[in-house]
């Protein structure tokens, strides 16, 4: 890993792995999470499983929580060395011209969405950690879409989770297609296919969670 990350074409191609593991990962955890749109049981069922099956718990929880992790503090440390290798004149020249306004900001994006990390692990996570290990609680499979459901009763959350994904899908749509460039997936007949699959992913998946947000509201 020190290898992979000592140079600035190790760091884009670590950061690149990484950002492919989330983009997996938002595909599970959405299709989790819409199966509560679907009725309550479904969503039971696969939440009391995620809850207590060891491997999840014990691995792939932390495998997660280090690509995260891992993703967010070498994606400030690439930018900032990036703004330290610009020239002076840089600053004055018209970028808007030659990138778009997210390639310029993913920075910010990024930021807004580690914020709504932090507030989703309170709701959830820390929930999680509180209901079964501090108030050692016994197990009740029937608790997780009422807790959800819960969770966006007020309007003040519901409508900063929105603007979090709108967000999350900008970060998405230039950052889908730079990890595959990271990693060198470039070709004349493979390119337009990444940029089309990329659109769609950053549209489909915020998406998604805002259904879920706003339904979750509506039916109060």
């Amino acid at each position: 890993m020190a290898g992979l990350t000592s140079s600035t074409i190790g760091r884009k191609y670590a950061m690149a792995l990484s950002a492919m593991f989330l983009l997996i990962f938002l595909i599970m955890h959405l299709t989790v999470n819409f199966l509560s749109v679907l009725g309550p049981d479904a969503f039971n069922t696969a939440s009391d499983f995620m809850g207590y099956n060891p491997l999840i718990q014990f691995i792939m929880q932390p495998v997660l929580g280090f690509a995260v992790i891992f993703h967010f503090v070498m994606g400030f440390i690439l930018e900032i060395r990036n703004r330290n290798a610009r020239p002076t004149k840089y600053a004055v020249n018209n970028g808007a011209a030659n990138s778009t306004w997210t390639s310029r900001n993913m920075i910010i994006s990024g930021l807004v969405v580690l914020a709504f990390l932090g507030l989703h692990m309170y709701d959830f996570w820390w929930h999680e950690i509180n209901f079964k290990y501090i108030e050692r609680n016994e197990v009740d499979n029937l608790r997780y879409w009422g807790e959800l459901h819960e969770r966006f009763a007020n309007p003040v959350r519901v409508i900063f989770y929105i603007i979090a994904f709108i967000l999350l899908g900008l970060h998405l749509a230039h950052g889908f297609q730079s990890s595959f460039q990271s990693v060198g997936a470039r070709h004349p007949k493979y390119t337009p296919v990444i940029k089309a699959i990329g659109k769609w992913y950053s549209i489909l998946i915020p998406a998604g969670f805002i259904i879920i947000a706003v339904y979750h509201y509506i039916t109060q």
